[in-house]
């Protein structure tokens, strides 16, 4: 098992970043070296976010400011599009897991595609590993990128990825119905995100054409070893955090919507993170909040073959900042559960 290591926090002012700091204060093998974030260096982090005052941190820097010298691991919480010409100039003997979409997608032309402009970093993009990590710890241990998944994905891949892989879905049949709180939109002031906006009512965004769905359906499609191409709309809450896809699945091969949850239960037995529920029993976001799991329930559809499958994390823990510790736990060799060992907070 490694020592202690120095690690850096590209974007700490963000709600991505005041996460990791959550738990990385109490990391027993882990120094916070740098924190850096643009518009607001200079200042601490204890006047972005007030909950750190009286925490032994570095001042706010700038990405130029860093000294990579004291650095062995950096978690990059930039925004989407400006990650990769930033981690081109990082040490390569630095370990990275970034936070961003940047290196989410194997495809160059797929990452064209849903964003807008070519990938700026294509050697990077190939030595990346997509992490969720119960389905790719043996490579992520062995990465020095790690593609932290997006929320909703991770969300959606954990309860139909291994119904797929077994063969007891129907890949071309699946529906998802996603919901987050507003934290998934980032802290950046947008008029949409505005308390006034998003109070009092909820409404789907991104209709028939999310970037998430590429993600999705390369972990799909992985899974199922051919293209698949999948249905998903997200839905934006008045709530700060939490997250609940419900997917609706077409049974085949004799499964059925018990042995589905079998097939779920199964998979994910000695997992400290995914919990899959009795069956018939709906998982809430208030369950999982502030922690790193991600609860799964199934229900039985009133249409014969067919199946309902739910699955609620934290979209800041299990959704972005705990995955990216679980994911440096493992790219370590330390215990998963170091330092987010947490369940959820109630109320």
């Amino acid at each position: 098992m490694s020592d202690t290591i120095n690690v850096a926090i590209l974007g700490a002012s963000g709600y991505t970043g005041a996460e990791l700091l959550r738990f990385l204060l109490n990391h027993p093998k882990v120094r916070i070296a740098a924190l850096t974030a643009d518009r607001k260096a200079g200042t601490t982090i204890a006047e972005a976010f007030p909950q750190f005052v009286g925490c032994d941190l570095p001042r706010l820097i700038t990405i130029a400011e860093v000294d990579w010298a004291g650095v062995d691991l950096v978690f990059c919480a930039l925004p989407h599009a400006t990650t990769q010409e930033v981690l081109k100039a990082v040490p390569a003997r630095i370990k990275i897991v970034d936070l961003s979409a940047d290196f989410r997608l194997s495809d160059p032309a797929a990452y064209e595609y849903w964003y807008g402009h070519a990938h700026q970093a294509l050697e990077l993009q190939k030595e990346a590993v997509y992490g969720i990590t119960e389905f790719a710890r043996e490579k992520v241990a062995e990465a020095r990128l790690v593609a932290n998944p997006g929320c909703y994905t991770t969300c959606s891949q954990l309860p139909v990825i291994p119904l797929i892989e077994a063969g007891a879905i129907d890949p071309d049949e699946i529906v998802i119905d996603a919901k987050s709180g507003v934290t998934g939109a980032g802290r950046s002031l947008k008029e949409a995100n505005l308390y006034c906006e998003v109070a009092d009512g909820f409404h789907a965004y991104g209709v028939g054409h999310h970037r998430h769905m590429a993600e999705l359906e390369e972990g799909f499609s992985r899974a199922a070893g051919r293209r698949v191409l999948c249905s998903f709309t997200p839905h934006l809450v008045p709530m700060n955090r939490g997250m609940l896809a419900t997917v609706y699945v077409k049974l085949v091969g004799g499964a059925t919507p018990q042995s589905i949850s079998e097939i779920l239960a199964q998979r994910f037995t000695g997992e400290t993170f995914v919990k899959v529920l009795p069956f018939g029993t709906a998982p809430q976001t208030r369950h999982v909040r502030g922690s790193n799991r991600a609860y799964i329930g199934v229900f039985a559809d009133r249409r014969p073959g067919r199946a309902i499958v739910m699955c609620a994390i934290d979209n800041l823990v299990k959704g972005a900042s705990g995955q990216a510790i679980q994911n440096m736990n493992c790219m370590m060799g330390w215990p998963e559960d170091l330092g987010i060992e947490t369940v959820g907070v109630f109320p």
